[in-house]
């Protein structure tokens, strides 16, 4: 399948082939089949926002033993490890130095 350049927003879950504003954090080239993955993974990480927040009126549960928030950090490594496997230079340039996938960003 034919690789298409893309541009990704983390904080909305936009994937977009126009730029358009602020919507160009990283830029990406990308199958149809990797973007469906893509933003499967954005809705995933939404599902576990969600969670989370019903968690938060919970009082007497503390934040380190939360698993709606493992989970959506989990999520957020998977779809920056994504965004640098698929990203050009610069998005892996960036991805690297904030450190978000550690030494295993391969």
């Amino acid at each position: 399948m034919e690789k298409k350049k893309y541009y990704v927003e983390i904080g909305s879950g936009e994937i977009s082939q126009i730029k358009y504003q602020n919507n160009d954090s990283f830029t990406i080239y990308a199958t149809d089949d990797e973007v469906t993955m893509l933003r499967a993974r954005f809705r995933n990480m939404d599902g576990s926002a969600n969670d989370s927040f019903w968690r938060a009126h919970v009082p007497i549960m503390p934040y380190h033993h939360d698993r709606p928030n493992d989970h959506y950090d989990s999520e957020m490594v998977d779809v920056y490890r994504m965004l640098y496997e698929l990203g050009d230079e610069t998005t892996k340039n960036h991805i690297e130095s904030i450190g978000i996938l550690g030494d295993n960003h391969i």
